[in-house]
């Protein structure tokens, strides 16, 4: 863990005796500057922060953001925005409006500019060509990602932490279950949807993207599943803006080949915060660009819980499971702005028992637990969680997102799924392994 001694990094504030920065072009959204006029300094945002919480490495929301944005010229004027681990739960809190996550995110890419990309957070953002390069050997890459020896390797050369939580890379996509199983006999009186599943739902999670197309199937859809690339999530979240913009322009041209009034529906918590805000309010892309595919996502729970609101969720359907399960809210669904549909729903299966976790994050942050400097930043942030979680059941817990499950799983020992997964079983379309 940090040494709690170490002093906090002070801003390296630009004075006129000093040479000017080199200036840059304006990164990300202009507009969210605007908010820091609407900063009272109240440190509601202090109290949010997870990441404060456990290490003066990072001084706290308020400080590296609106108040350190003040003396931004061309780069960031300190070090210690680095330690943002953008998990938007100072926005989310702050009653004034102020975009303090996104703030912090276009001071930290500005400074990656400045000051060079490491070469780890160039690679860690590569998840598509992951998944395409670990499929074909999955047994091989998941042994070589198993090892320790090998990891502690890749930490050395690399900078990714020998313990951090890796994907398992599964022996076929999802393309490819879609390509070999028969084709769906039920009628899909309901008509057509587009499913958004993911870089990790596309090869490392493929059982739940396939659990969600059978559950939409068995509802009465037509589910489309269009050729799809990465949203560009963790490319913007370690400063990759052009490389960002680039992939989520890509991502919206793909979706929308499927048809420009279709529902979207993703199993990807993340990434559809990604389309249906984060792209413009902190990369800047146009809302031209975005709109029509950010107001027709829907995360999954979320849909399903509309479906249930609206009367045409057949809950007569679900079979009993007699569980008790931990649930975490994962920061990047909270930030949406949706509540907390997952548990909702799951609380409408007979003999399940959920229990939220009221943990304000896990820690992981996409990619942010990965990287050696900040592993510990981030078991340190999660260590309630997973407490609660092996109070709670230690064999089994529920989540929406997938570096947030991989993170739980690995630190409580609990295997972690999707909500689908839990409705899949309680409408009898497969068992629930617990092992």
């Amino acid at each position: 863990m940090t040494d709690e001694t170490t002093p906090a990094p002070r801003p390296d504030v630009h004075r006129p005796d000093t040479p000017a920065p080199r200036s840059l072009p304006p990164l990300g959204n202009p507009a969210q500057r605007a908010t820091l006029d609407q900063c009272v300094k109240c440190t509601i945002c202090e109290t949010a922060c997870p990441v404060m919480a456990v290490t003066p490495l990072f001084p706290g929301p308020k400080f590296v953001g609106p108040q350190a944005e003040r003396f931004r010229g061309g780069p960031s004027v300190d070090q210690g925005v680095d330690y943002c681990s953008s998990c938007g739960l100072c926005t989310l809190a702050c009653p004034q409006g102020v975009r303090i996550a996104e703030l912090n995110s276009i001071a930290r890419a500005t400074m990656k500019a400045e000051q060079g990309m490491p070469v780890r957070d160039r690679l860690i953002t590569q998840t598509t060509l992951m998944g395409k390069a670990m499929t074909p050997v999955a047994p091989l890459a998941n042994a070589v990602l198993g090892n320790k020896a090998a990891r502690v390797v890749m930490e050395k050369v690399v900078g990714v932490h020998r313990d951090a939580p890796m994907p398992t890379a599964s022996p076929q996509t999802l393309h490819g279950w879609l390509a070999k199983r028969p084709a769906p006999t039920r009628p899909a009186p309901r008509g057509p949807l587009v499913f958004f599943h993911g870089c990790a739902g596309g090869y490392f999670e493929v059982e739940a993207a396939t659990h969600a197309i059978e559950v939409l199937e068995h509802l009465g859809y037509e589910v489309i599943v269009p050729k799809q690339g990465c949203c560009g999530l963790a490319q913007q979240s370690n400063g990759l803006f052009t490389e960002a913009a680039a992939s989520v322009k890509r991502l919206v041209a793909q979706l929308r080949s499927a048809g420009r009034d279709l529902t979207i529906v993703s199993t990807a918590g993340s990434c559809t915060g990604m389309l249906k805000h984060e792209a413009h309010e902190i990369l800047g892309v146009a809302d031209a660009d975005l709109a029509d595919v950010g107001a027709r996502i829907r995360e999954l729970s979320e849909f399903l819980w509309e479906l249930h609101e609206a009367g045409d969720l057949p809950v007569e359907q679900f079979g009993r499971l007699e569980l008790t399960v931990p649930y975490h809210a994962p920061c990047q669904v909270k930030s949406q702005g949706m509540g907390t549909p997952a548990s909702d729903v799951l609380r409408l299966i007979p003999g399940l028992t959920v229990v939220d976790s009221g943990v304000p994050c896990c820690g992981i942050a996409g990619t942010y637990g990965l990287k050696k400097e900040k592993y510990e930043i981030a078991q340190a942030v999660g260590q309630p969680l997973f407490d609660l979680v092996r109070a709670t059941n230690p064999d089994l817990a529920v989540c929406d997102t997938e570096t947030c499950r991989w993170q739980i799983e690995k630190s409580s020992g609990a295997r972690t799924v999707h909500p689908i997964t839990l409705v899949h079983a309680a409408l009898g379309l497969g068992t629930l392994d617990i092992g």
